[in-house]
């Protein structure tokens, strides 16, 4: 049952200046039957930091996925998530628990930018990418999110998640050949781990089927690890710093509409689960992941986004406290500072990429489709239907249309396509009264 609004007032104003603070919660053991630990309680520091160490294999998997497949310093994306989690814990105050890691939305963009050009020029489309997100934060929080549900219907919202996921689908085949053995291990055991369990080996599947796939590289005498021998055991990481080309804006526009997309579903997630009304911070929280994707952009480092498997973290085990969020942070950074750690994780093999990349590419493009069933988007109205169409083939095969020293590629006008098809289609409509209004009524 919902918390009234009085009540959570009460909970949440009374926290500390950046919610650097917490209070224990019962006698500092895990919750009772009905109980929850909220963000601004904590177990026993003992208990709290074996959480912290939960958070960090829930991500782990994911976050080191993206720089493996774009080519980025693991290593480096990992410092950047740690420290991007503190500031997004600071700038909400300690309100929203939440881990920012790699987003899977950078990896298209940033294929492409390097390829295009370099990898400082990519860094500089994520730094602005992530200014982007942080100036909407702005206005979510001056104006509140209505007019972004007004732009981002469901129906808008899910074809863009889906295009970027199915945009990818090359990449994955391209790795997948490469050692189809390999790539075969890793995706089988990732489909048998999703169903093995209810509990967190289903959520580790992709980390799973990527060490099993690893160990099958192994023995096939596909790993390198002639850098791992060499590289230090303590040492800072790798710094790249970005460059700026207008010409590489259209690839990471659309990666913005994800992301917001994303944090908010999340931040609603968490409130719904914590019974707060967190409806007032969720600006903070874009303000912040824009901030954190920024800084992560401007070293060397993948974009970041809330991730949803430490959602299922704390769903499974009722604990929201953000100091196991510091605890995992804080771990991350340490973790980071291993430049032979980082080496190992780079040894990851093409084969291992391509069978984990099937799922996951293939997955992105479903939870666009999820987003459409969820909200009950009806498929048969020819406006909804005429939009996402046009813009999955768009997406999928990659459209590219270069105006002056920028080149639109397919997520770029996939998106376009779904913004413009779908509020154009709806503004004639309204002329012709053709069709039923496809627009779900938005709720304040």
């Amino acid at each position: 049952m919902s918390t009234p609004p009085a009540q959570r007032e009460t909970r949440t104003d009374d926290r500390p200046p950046f919610g650097l603070g917490w209070t224990l919660h019962g006698d500092g053991r895990p919750p009772a039957h009905g109980e929850v630990v909220r963000p601004g309680e904590r177990l026993s520091w003992g208990r709290t930091v074996g959480l912290g160490m939960q958070h960090v294999v829930a991500m782990f998997g994911a976050t080191f996925l993206v720089p493996l497949l774009t080519g980025l310093p693991p290593a480096t994306t990992l410092f950047f998530s740690g420290v991007g989690t503190m500031l997004f814990l600071l700038i909400t105050a300690g309100r929203v628990p939440s881990y920012l890691g790699s987003s899977f939305a950078f990896i298209a963009p940033l294929t492409a930018a390097t390829a295009s050009h370099d990898l400082p020029t990519a860094l500089g489309g994520v730094v602005m990418a992530g200014l982007a997100l942080a100036l909407v934060g702005v206005v979510v929080h001056l104006a509140g999110d209505r007019w972004l549900r007004a732009l981002m219907p469901p129906m808008v919202t899910g074809t863009i998640v889906a295009l970027i996921g199915l945009n990818l689908a090359p990449a994955a085949k391209n790795n997948f050949v490469v050692s189809p053995v390999t790539a075969t291990v890793t995706l089988v055991v990732i489909l048998v781990l999703t169903v093995l369990s209810k509990g967190m080996i289903s959520r580790l599947a992709i980390l799973g089927g990527v060490a099993a796939g690893y160990a099958t590289a192994a023995v096939r005498g596909e790993l390198d690890f002639s850098k791992v021998e060499t590289a230090a055991y303590v040492g800072i990481p790798s710094f790249t710093a970005p460059s700026f080309d207008i010409a590489v804006a259209g690839l990471f526009i659309p990666v913005i509409l994800v992301l917001v997309a994303e944090n908010v579903g999340h931040v609603r997630s968490v409130a719904t689960m914590t019974g707060e009304d967190l409806d007032p911070v969720m600006g903070r929280a874009l303000i912040a992941d824009g901030l954190a994707t920024t800084l992560a952009g401007s070293g060397g480092g993948s974009g970041t986004t809330t991730y949803a498997e430490n959602i299922g973290v704390m769903a499974a085990t009722r604990v929201y406290s953000t100091a196991a969020y510091w605890v995992a942070a804080i771990f991350a950074v340490l973790l980071s500072m291993s430049p032979k750690f980082g080496q190992l994780i780079a040894t990851v093999p093409a084969g291992v990429l391509g069978g984990a990349g099937t799922a996951l590419y293939g997955m992105i493009g479903l939870l666009g489709m999820k987003i459409w069933i969820e909200n009950r988007v009806d498929l048969g109205n020819p406006i909804n239907l005429m939009t996402g169409a046009v813009a999955l083939i768009i997406g999928i095969a990659d459209y590219t249309w270069e105006i002056g020293d920028i080149q639109l590629a397919g997520i770029a006008l996939g998106t376009a396509a779904a913004l413009i098809g779908f509020h154009g289609m709806r503004a004639l409509n309204r002329v012709t009264d053709a069709v039923p209004d496809p627009l779900i009524p938005l709720r304040d």
